[in-house]
């Protein structure tokens, strides 16, 4: 059997998305057993899904595993999906589609190794339940978002001081608010996770314009900030995790 694999992004302006995704791509390859692996974005620039369909058809492979990537199922995830499945009616060749990312103990993984990062670099010896912890995610009318960034809370939370989220937009409590709650808790460090796959304008702006006048609106005295989750090696991991499921099941 001769697999491909495509990865799904919703799509981004930002340069580092595609460098990152080409890491992650060239991770997979080296990992997987994998003819090759490709990306492409359900929307905002090329390659679009037809594109990247497209391209995989032309490659001499039995089976497409095509892996949203998403850190929440929902809307977009649903119509990536919708998009991807009117090309298998005209291909002899088996699309199997994974679950996104959500949901999974190796994103817990990730996220705790970004806080332990985090920590170390800014030579900060402490024991975890001496740490509290904030998540900022992006936010999103589909209550499955709200639920897949409770998971990594609930699953964090015995280990920590404190674990709480907060979202960018939409949702609520937005950052100013996830702040104070913090801010109540009266920590002695506080660690914020960006919860987001790249370094898109989001992280490298739309945060930081909310985050830093909260913090400095507040009587916080230590706050540090992750990376986002980006290319971490255990991400690759979960991919092909999530890639074996459906494989192994087909």
């Amino acid at each position: 059997m001769k697999r491909g694999l495509l990865l799904i992004d919703r799509g981004s302006r930002e340069r580092e998305a595609s460098e990152e995704l080409e890491i992650i791509c060239n991770g997979i390859k080296k990992k997987g057993d994998y003819v090759f692996t490709d990306f492409c974005f359900l929307e905002v620039e090329p390659p679009y899904i037809d594109d990247g369909i497209s391209k995989c058809l032309r490659e001499d492979i039995d089976s497409l595993t095509i892996v949203p990537y998403f850190l929440y199922p929902g809307k977009k995830v649903k119509n990536a999906v919708t998009d991807i499945m009117k090309f298998q009616k005209n291909t002899e060749v088996k699309f199997i589609v994974t679950k996104p990312m959500s949901m999974h103990k190796t994103l817990v993984d990730i996220v705790e190794n970004r806080i332990s990062t985090t920590l170390k670099e800014n030579e900060i010896i402490l024991p975890k339940k001496d740490v509290d912890v904030m998540i900022i995610g992006h936010g999103s009318k589909d209550a499955n978002a709200k639920r897949s960034l409770d998971y990594i809370v609930n699953e964090l939370e015995d280990q920590y001081r404190n674990v709480s989220r907060c979202w960018l937009e939409i949702e609520q409590p937005d950052i100013f608010t996830g702040i104070k709650k913090c801010e109540k808790d009266n920590p002695k460090i506080l660690v914020i996770v960006f919860y987001f796959l790249h370094e898109g304008a989001h992280v490298k702006t739309d945060i930081n314009n909310d985050l830093i006048p909260a913090i400095e609106n507040s009587s916080l005295k230590k706050t540090y900030i992750t990376k986002h989750l980006g290319t971490d090696q255990k991400m690759i991991d979960l991919i092909i995790e999530r890639a074996k499921e459906v494989e192994d099941a087909n």
